[in-house]
Parts: structure tokens; sequence; C-alpha cells
């Protein structure tokens, strides 16, 4: 087990007495990667809490890990594969890399052949999947897509229908093309999401409906069986986790919306974020050091969340997205090896949008008896076209906001007072594109392998979501052994 008597001692210093002992605190705790400066001086991260990491990172053989997952060795020992995302933006073991291309050649002519109709008039794409096969690519077409009218591109992955319904009542089904996104093929919620949009084509008159699907999946075979033609079959390898796997053929309602050069670029944005987590030294790893944060805060001050705002309407969905890659991925109560790893691990990732999250959850931040460490996300280019003032009053509120956190305010009234001292870092994207955008998410990748590997997990597993998975499909068939609550919750709304 690793030793972190080390950091569990580190002194509790204020912040501004931080600033103040420290000239060079800011340079000292700040990057500028990829197109995004990075700040974490308002955080309690010194010198000392670093070099103690690093002490840790060594001890836990974090450089050997990282090199064992781009040379594509099977670090998931659960489930005995590798993890091979970065294989698909070009950064890994080279047989991986190539077919990585042979599969995104493929998407491409796909793409192409869509955009010389040969799938017939294609005015509108409906993607299903759920999980890591929704989540990215909602993330992607949401915040890049805006300005793009080359498809109409829904994506569903709720089971509930009105989720489809209100598809239905937007998309012509003779112009709609359904792609199904599902890693194994076999995940209930998007297999019966993808046979009622066959039945909504079907019901129109569509002829041939199964001639208008695409299969995003690492179970070809399965597709094919399913019904889909296998030259419309996209895949990619079982070593691309579901949350990883944007990169992907997952990708693929992204780069319809976007079109291949932005999905490219998209790729190049992580693989120079990969570059530089792999090469970089950890005090000036951008990964590490938000890591090392992440970890001061859980372990020494014991908090239980984290929480990032997107002072961009246009990354309005990240924090989303942030919630399966980090409590799917480090939400995990057993080491590597199956002991109990006995201390604290992945925090609950919440958060939101600024300035509506001012107005709403601030207070408990700015005075709640919880410690939340923040993450404020803001881009210096404007997304959009109004008075330069809209863009001006969201930054000045980003910034103002972490500078309340830090310094707080005493006042003779105890419920006007701030105590402050609570922690914020910044993340300054100078433009939000495809190629910046890759770049944070490829960063938000490594910073949950960093903290894995410190806390001695596995972070590609995620047999946690299976258990109410298998008792749902228990109860559909009339069985499963529940308790006296769940049965009589199953009668009272008729399922019984």
């Amino acid at each position: 087990m690793a030793d972190w008597s080390r950091i569990e001692a580190l002194p509790k210093e204020r912040l501004e007495a931080l600033f103040a002992a420290d000239e060079g605190r800011l340079a000292r705790l700040s990057l500028d990667v990829a197109g995004i400066h990075f700040d974490w001086s308002k955080t309690h991260l010194t010198g000392d809490a670093i070099a103690a990491f690093e002490a840790l990172a060594k001890e836990a053989d974090l450089a050997g890990r990282r090199e064992a997952m781009f040379g594509g060795k099977n670090i998931n020992t659960t489930e005995d594969r590798p993890v091979e995302h970065t294989a698909e933006r070009g950064e890994g073991k080279t047989e991986s890399v190539q077919r990585a291309g042979m599969q995104h050649a493929r998407m491409r002519a796909v793409i192409d052949a869509i955009e010389a109709e040969a799938f017939g008039p294609v005015r509108s794409i409906l993607h299903v999947g759920i999980g890591g096969s929704a989540l990215g690519p909602h993330l992607l077409v949401d915040a890049l897509g805006r300005e793009s009218d080359r498809y109409d591109v829904a994506i569903v992955s709720n089971v509930d229908g009105m989720a489809l319904q209100d598809v239905f009542d937007r998309f012509d089904p003779a112009t709609t093309l359904l792609v199904v996104a599902s890693k194994t093929f076999t995940t209930t919620e998007t297999m019966m999401n993808a046979d009622s949009v066959i039945a909504w084509m079907q019901d129109a008159g569509v002829e041939d409906p199964y001639g208008r699907v695409i299969a995003l999946t690492a179970a070809p075979d399965k597709a094919v069986e399913w019904g889909v033609d296998e030259t419309r079959v996209l895949g990619f390898g079982e070593g691309v986790g579901g949350r990883y796997s944007l990169w992907s053929a997952i990708g693929f309602p992204a780069a319809v919306k976007l079109g291949w050069d932005q999905f490219e670029e998209l790729l190049e944005g992580a693989a120079e974020m990969d570059r530089h987590f792999r090469l970089s030294a950890l005090h000036e790893n951008a990964p590490a050091l938000a890591a090392f944060a992440d970890l001061y805060y859980t372990q020494v001050r014991r908090c239980e969340t984290r929480a990032p705002f997107a002072y961009d309407e246009r990354l309005r969905l990240l924090p989303s997205y942030l919630q399966q890659l980090e409590m799917e991925s480090n939400g995990k109560g057993v080491t590597i090896d199956g002991q109990p790893v006995g201390r604290p691990t992945a925090p609950i990732t919440w958060g939101g949008v600024g300035t509506d999250a001012q107005h709403a959850v601030f207070q408990l931040l700015h005075q709640g008896t919880h410690l939340v460490p923040v993450e404020f996300l803001a881009v210096i280019e404007a997304g959009d076209a109004l008075d330069p003032e809209h863009h001006r009053q969201l930054l000045l509120n980003a910034f103002a906001q972490g500078a309340a956190l830090m310094k707080g305010k005493q006042a003779d009234d105890p419920a006007r007072s701030y105590p402050g001292d609570r922690p914020s870092s910044t993340l300054l994207l100078d433009r939000l594109d495809a190629r910046t955008l890759g770049a944070l998410i490829a960063f938000y990748e490594h910073r949950v392998f960093v903290s894995g590997v410190l806390l001695g997990i596995n972070s590609f597993d995620q047999f946690g979501v299976e258990l109410g998975k298998e008792m749902a499909k228990a109860a559909a068939k009339g069985g499963g052994d529940f308790d006296p609550s769940t049965t009589d919750l199953i009668a009272r709304a008729g399922l019984a």
C-alpha cells in the first residue's frame, strides 16, 4: 500500500497566507498547454505538497503505468484488456494506431457516402446510445455544432419514450439516418430505442429501414445479426472503453455534424495533450497537477465533492460528461489487487453553468458548511455576435467568484460574513474550437488516470453499473428476489 502519511501531514495554511509568503506562487502553479491556461494558485497546493505527491507517484510507479497504457499493455486487469483510447488519436502502440487509422478511414468513407446521398437524401441523424456512447458525442455536437447547418443531429439515450417522441415530432423518417451506438450491441435501453426507431420508419412507409442504419460497435457480428449490413458497421477496439470512446467510431455523429476536418482537429488537440502528459515532468504536467489537487482535497481535507462550472453556454454539457468520466472511472472501493482501498476515492462530481449557478448553488459554496473545490472554465474569445459587454460580464463574474471564494469577507452580522479560504482552479481557453476541446477532454482523461494510479485502483472497469441492470432484467421477466418495498412499488405501477 502507498504511504500517504507525508501528504496527510501537510500543514493547512490559508490561501491568502500562501500568496503572501511566495511571490512566485502564481507562476509556479500556472501552465499553458494546447491553447488552455491552467491556474491552480487558488488551491492549497504548495511546493511541499507537489513534492509529496511526486514521491507518492514514484512509489506507485505512475511513469511505468503511463508507459504501459500508451504501450497497449493490459492495464485493465479485471477485464484483461489494454486501455487504448489514446491510439484513436495517434498516440499508442503502433499496431493499435494503425488499426484506429483504418477504422477512421472507413468512418470517413461512410460520411462521404452520406454526403453523396448514397443513402438517399439525408437531412437528420438520429443517434441512439447511452452512457459513453451518448455523453461524449452529445458534448461535441452541442459545443461545436451550433453554427453548422450540415445536418440536424439528435442524440437520444434515455429509454423513456418521451425522449424519442420529441425527436419523432421534429424529424422526417424519410430523410433520417439511424445511428446505433453500443459497444456490445446488447445494451437494453439502446436496442429498445433502436427497435422503436425502426418501427417509426416502417409505420411511415420507409422502404428497407435497416438500409438506413449505421452501427457503431466493438461487436460487429452482433450488429449484422440485428440487421445492419456489414458495410455500414463501424468498429472500434475492445480496449476503447465506453466513456473514453468519443475519439473512435462513437464520435460519428459529431464528425457528420462538424465535417471530417473538424473531427481530425479534435483528435490532434487530444494528441497534443497526450504528448504533454507523457513527456512533461510531474511538477509542470497539467493532468498530474490537477490530480494532485483533487487528491489533496479528498485525502487531506476530506472533501466529498468537487464542482466544475462552465462560464460558457457551449460547455453546458461538460459537467454531465465529467460525472461519468470521473465517478465511473474512480468510484471504486477496492484496489487493483482486490483489497479494500481504505481511504476516499473519487469525489462526487457536480456542477453547472455560470452565471446561472451563481443564483442557485453558490450560496452553499461561499457560506455553507461543506468545503467544495470549485473549477471555473471560461473562454477568452466570445462565441456570439452580441454586444461584447455580454462576454465581458461573463468572464468578470467567473474571475470574481474565484477571488471571493478565496478572500471572503468579515462582517459584524454573522449572516453576512464569508469565511473565505475556499479553493478554486481556473481553466481559461483561448477559444472554443475542435482542437482546444480535444485537448481539454484529453486533459480530464489523464487527470482521472493519475488519480487512479495513486489510489491503486483500476480506473477502466465499471462493474458497479451491472447489478441494477441485472435486477431490472429479472423483474422484466417476472422474476427477481426483491425486498417488500420494491415488490410493492412494482405492483403499484402495474408491472407485476
